[in-house]
């Protein structure tokens, strides 16, 4: 693109641009569908962007490229536009001469930012040496009848960034590089499961008993049986019948539900990834986990260590792993564990850090009352967090060396917890009573109102679930770290946003 020349901003509105299009559709335009490339601008860049002038004058590569009109200059007889595909970009220099006045003036001057144009021409490189379509033809294959941000500034405005996501894509070049890492990424996660034999599975979006979570459940109803489903907040009790049913690696990467709050790291429609081996516990699914994790950084960055915000964080074996109790010991020095042996000590404790315990009735609950609101956001560098209480894990197998904990750990990057796995409970009258249990349980609201007692699940459990661990991963959360993202919305295409009555029209 030359330099030094005025950068022509769109002034004309949504009005002006429909007249342009009225008037192209009396001159037979009809947003055409019969243009094919024959080459893609990422193709060109890449096979000729070494070649000197006089190669590609030797050469006279003849092609046909297609994208959208990103920038326009106007230069005396000559037009410079920039069309972008794919988030790679290509000039193109349109001499005036080549050109009857008439269509020059008429049709290709009046070409607008946003255009989707197909260009046939020759490939050369101008005198400051940027890779360039001579155009010999062109071809208007879609009329944008609204303006673009602006290419300089991009597209800054929050709101419309995620409510317009389409946009922020043609606007914003990181974001896109986002999210085909994000693509990227799972395509890598996938890779690894095959690599170690596990199936993929699909388990049912809509659940007649919601389960597998204590979340608050998005309820649906189907007409033609009259009865009222649940978008499921988690697979696991129908990927734990799979296992029952003789399948012994088996995962699934799709959406669960929650109606809940919405925040820099929630958002009711999330993707997860569930993963259950038979005849394993959950040492064996931490050090799978560990092994997958350390797999994709490695993929990503080729390297151990990558930066998240400020902090560097390190993948290399062994990933560190604390109790939940040595955890609240190490990241917070005036708690002894003497304070967290019984319940009236831990109550105490949470009190001076001003937690209200009035739904814990055990000395558990309060225990990971003060881990989750005062020391998660503490760990930083990856680490498991074995050793949870039984009250908060009801599907998990109880420690043998103390039946007040379970075999369960969570995994934690910078911060934010990541994966939730443990040892599944294969005992069906011991699994029984805790569904009881927490359906006595009335200090839990959500529970209360959205807990049900899954007979069939039980049922199937009564026909034996083999020794089997499991594991669930937020791929959002996971994705937001590997992009150095500090939201997750920044990762979800299309997040769910509170109502916003009127957005700013400026981007």
């Amino acid at each position: 693109m030359p330099k030094n020349t005025p950068y022509i901003k769109q002034k004309n509105t949504v009005n002006t641009r429909k007249n342009k299009l009225l008037n192209l559709r009396k001159l037979g335009f009809n947003f055409p569908n019969k243009f094919h490339e024959t080459r893609t601008i990422k193709k060109i860049l890449n096979t000729y962007k070494n070649h000197t002038k006089n190669d590609l004058h030797k050469l006279c590569c003849i092609i046909k490229i297609a994208g959208r009109i990103i920038k326009k200059r106007i230069l005396g007889k000559a037009t410079f536009l920039v069309i972008k595909n794919n988030n790679y970009e290509i000039q193109i220099y349109i001499k005036s001469d080549l050109f009857s006045k008439n269509y020059y003036y008429d049709y290709i001057i009046e070409l607008d930012l946003g255009d989707l144009i197909g260009v046939k021409g020759t490939i050369f490189k101008t005198n400051t040496l940027e890779l360039s379509i001579y155009c010999t033809k062109i071809y208007l294959l879609t009329k944008s009848l609204r303006s673009l941000p602006d290419k300089y500034q991009g597209l800054k405005n929050t709101e419309i960034k995620y409510r317009k996501r389409y946009l922020d894509l043609i606007a914003n070049t990181n974001s896109v590089k986002i999210f085909k890492k994000r693509s990227k990424i799972i395509y890598y996660i996938r890779d690894f499961m095959k690599k170690k034999d596990f199936l993929e599975v699909e388990t049912p979006m809509m659940h007649p008993i919601p389960g597998g979570a204590n979340a608050k459940p998005f309820t649906t109803y189907h007409n033609s049986l009259a009865e009222t489903l649940y978008l499921r907040v988690a697979p696991e009790l129908y990927l734990k019948r799979l296992i029952i049913g003789g399948f012994n690696k088996i995962f699934e990467i799709n959406r669960n539900f929650r109606n809940e709050g919405l925040s820099t790291q929630h958002n009711p429609e999330f993707t997860m990834m569930e993963i259950y081996q038979s005849y394993s516990n959950y040492h064996d699914m931490m050090s799978f986990l560990e092994d997958l994790c350390i797999f994709i950084v490695k993929k990503i960055f080729n390297s151990y260590h990558f930066q998240y915000n400020k902090y560097l964080l390190s993948f290399k074996k062994p990933i560190k792993k604390m109790t939940m109790i040595e955890s609240i010991l190490k990241f917070n020095k005036k708690i002894q564990l003497n304070d967290l042996k019984n319940i009236k000590n831990a109550q105490k404790i949470a009190k001076k850090l001003h937690l209200n315990t009035d739904l814990c009735t055990s000395l558990g609950e309060i225990i990971y009352l003060i881990f989750e609101k005062k020391i998660e956001k503490k760990i930083i560098n990856p680490t498991f967090i074995t050793e949870y209480p039984v009250e908060i894990s009801p599907l998990a197998k109880t420690n043998k060396k103390n039946n007040k904990l379970t075999e369960r750990f969570e995994f934690f990057i910078a911060g934010y917890e990541i994966a939730n796995g443990f040892s599944e409970l294969n005992d069906p009258e011991e699994q029984k009573r805790r569904f009881k249990l927490q359906l006595a349980q009335k200090k839990y609201t959500n529970i209360s109102k959205n807990f049900y007692y899954d007979e069939d699940y039980i049922t199937a459990l009564e026909h034996g679930l083999p020794p089997t661990s499991g594991l669930g991963i937020g791929i959002d959360r996971l994705i937001m770290i590997l992009t150095n993202q500090k939201s997750i919305k920044d990762v979800i295409l299309f997040p769910i946003l509170k109502k916003y009555n009127k957005i700013n029209s400026s981007y």
